[in-house]
């Protein structure tokens, strides 16, 4: 899995937004945003649905800590397959012709790691989260109260873009805590960067197999 540094096929590589990490300096409230900004990336959002232009007054979006990379990849299976693997904190999107995007993610810490195959049942931009009702315990007897549900937007946990695994509670999705991200620290999902799950959400159907390995 060798990083291929191949100048032609940099705009594969390329982010959908090369911005410093940090908060947007023009708050945003979560119920306004409306249902045609609930279709926008996240980097449109924070501009408040504005052409995205690279200057000073943008540089403070929430970017990914770890650029995806294409990559040597010579594994074995079908053009499209995910594959997560726990102990490098990496997802692999296996693009065919021996290459792979690779995306740093977070996956589940201590007793919430998993392995197994499923396939992508739906995706949802900006979802809501429904935390279940074990986590929801679980937080409480911490002391924290975490809502029945919240409807999607810039303080969602799931971030811009969630994708379900089979009948499972897990999900591939994106994340307000990108300082997460190469690490695992999650309740067994996987988290990527908002700027990444949205990449990799355009390319991917339902019915793609995904394959979480250790």
């Amino acid at each position: 899995m060798k990083t291929l540094a191949i100048a032609l096929i940099a705009g594969l590589v390329s982010t959908s937004g090369a911005f410093a990490a940090g908060q947007s300096t023009d708050p945003i409230e979560v119920s306004s945003l409306s249902s045609a900004t609930h279709k926008a990336g996240w980097l449109q959002v924070l501009s408040s649905g504005k052409p995205i232009a690279s200057d000073k007054k943008i540089a403070a979006v929430s970017r990914a800590p770890i650029a995806r990379e294409l990559v040597a990849f010579d594994e074995k299976v079908a053009p499209g397959t995910i594959i997560v693997v726990n102990s490098e904190r990496r997802l692999y999107h296996v693009l065919g012709s021996g290459l792979a995007m690779k995306y740093a993610v977070s996956v589940g810490r201590a007793g919430f790691i998993w392995t197994g195959t499923e396939k992508v049942t739906r995706k949802a931009e900006w979802p809501t989260w429904t935390p279940p009702q074990e986590m929801r315990d679980r937080e409480a007897r911490k002391g924290k109260v975490l809502p029945v549900s919240m409807k999607g937007g810039l303080d969602n946990p799931l971030g811009s873009r969630a994708i379900y695994l089979g009948s499972t509670i897990y999900r591939i999705h994106g994340t307000n805590q990108p300082s997460s991200l190469g690490k695992a620290q999650s309740s067994g999902c996987i988290r990527m960067a908002n700027e990444d799950v949205e990449h990799l959400y355009a390319q991917v159907s339902a019915g793609a197999t995904v394959i979480v390995r250790d």
